[in-house]
């Protein structure tokens, strides 16, 4: 189905038909001038003003109505003007090959015109044609180019449009992936504490009345800090994209003594000086919390023994252990989060049984000189 043609087309349109019908006038010859027969004279009226009728569909078979007008020209004065506008037309909307054909066409048609007219002054009459031809589908030409460029700009402004909403989408997804992320470290950590010490009130129903306000206490505070996390992290919805609370590696004593007051018999060994960058810092701390998370998680109650030694230049390991149940619980999601951590910072985790029974979370860091 072809496009309606739009308002700005049908004036182009009425436009060109009326300029044809003037210059076909204008160029049109009674005979007067020149011994013509009347037959011939009425044919070359009325031959033009049908071909000025055609140029109504010259949108659709521009070059099939240029031909036919360069066969009307042949004989006929008054086809000079639906002949220049059909020349023009096949210009602006086919490439420059086939105006070439369309223009020899005509020129040719001008040449069988001096013989039958029996033109005198032919030589000037043929240049003048080839002028008006050379000018009309020059111009139509760049009509043609200039309409190509502006939809390539067009084109370009849309994929431009396009990839700029792909990145955006791709933003929020790395920025939703990065908030489950931190969700995930801060508030599972905080929510194992409270398992633990609810699962010890719920086991120890002889438990005096101040240790069970002691363990009430230590859950109304690790309640009141996931509280505040979790707040943390969902204000990060309303900021930029990269403004996420990040731990230090400084708070990785902090986060020890909270499992050690949670219940949790945990040893650390700490020996790591010098100035380390913040992301092998913060990857450090998250390993740290996402191995407590999981030793409370399926080992509960048992020892975890913790260790991170490093320097500048040797990069820094962090290694956790823990006696491993017979059978693990959970779909290992923490794991895979904390393997994609590591390797963000170009460093390797690895994890599993190990000989003596233990579960061994191990990773090394890149730490520069």
């Amino acid at each position: 189905m072809r496009p309606k043609r739009s308002t700005r087309d049908w004036v182009v349109d009425g436009v060109a038909f009326v300029v044809a019908i003037l210059i076909a006038l204008f160029t049109y010859s009674d005979g007067r001038s020149d011994p013509v027969p009347r037959m011939l004279l009425a044919v070359d009226f009325w031959s033009g003003m049908a071909l000025c009728l055609t140029l109504w569909f010259r949108r659709r078979w521009p070059v099939q109505l240029a031909l036919l007008a360069a066969a009307v020209s042949t004989y006929s004065d008054a086809a000079s003007g639906p002949t220049l506008v059909l020349i023009m037309t096949v210009a602006v909307h086919k490439p420059w090959r086939t105006s070439i054909w369309v223009f020899a066409a005509n020129f040719l048609a001008t040449v069988v015109y001096a013989r039958v007219r029996h033109v005198q002054d032919w030589k000037t009459l043929l240049v003048i044609a080839a002028i008006l031809y050379v000018a009309v589908a020059g111009w139509g030409q760049y009509i043609r180019s200039r309409r190509q460029l502006l939809q390539t700009l067009r084109d370009r402004a849309d994929r431009a449009e396009t990839v700029a909403k792909l990145q955006a989408e791709q933003a929020q997804l790395r920025a939703r992936e990065e908030i489950a992320r931190e969700m995930h470290d801060v508030l599972g950590h905080r929510l194992s504490l409270l398992s633990v010490h609810a699962g010890a009130l719920a086991y120890r129903p002889d438990a005096s009345t101040q240790e069970v306000a002691g363990a009430a206490e230590i859950i109304r505070a690790s309640a009141h800090q996931a509280l505040q996390d979790l707040r943390e992290v969902i204000g990060v919805l309303r900021a930029p994209v990269g403004e996420l609370p990040q731990p230090a590696f400084a708070d990785l004593p902090g986060l020890v003594e909270g499992s050690r007051a949670a219940g949790i018999p945990v040893e650390l060994t700490l020996d790591a000086d010098g100035p380390m960058p913040e992301h092998v810092g913060r990857t450090a701390y998250r390993i740290v919390q996402e191995g407590l998370t999981n030793a409370v998680k399926h080992a509960p109650g048992e020892p975890v023994t913790i260790s991170v030694i490093g320097a500048p230049g040797n990069g820094l390991s962090v290694e956790l252990r823990n006696p491993a149940p017979n059978r693990r619980r959970g779909d290992g999601q923490g794991l895979k989060g904390l393997t994609e951590r590591a390797a963000l910072v170009d460093g390797r985790l690895e994890h599993g049984r190990t000989p003596e029974g233990d579960f061994r979370l191990h990773a090394w860091l890149p730490w520069p000189a």
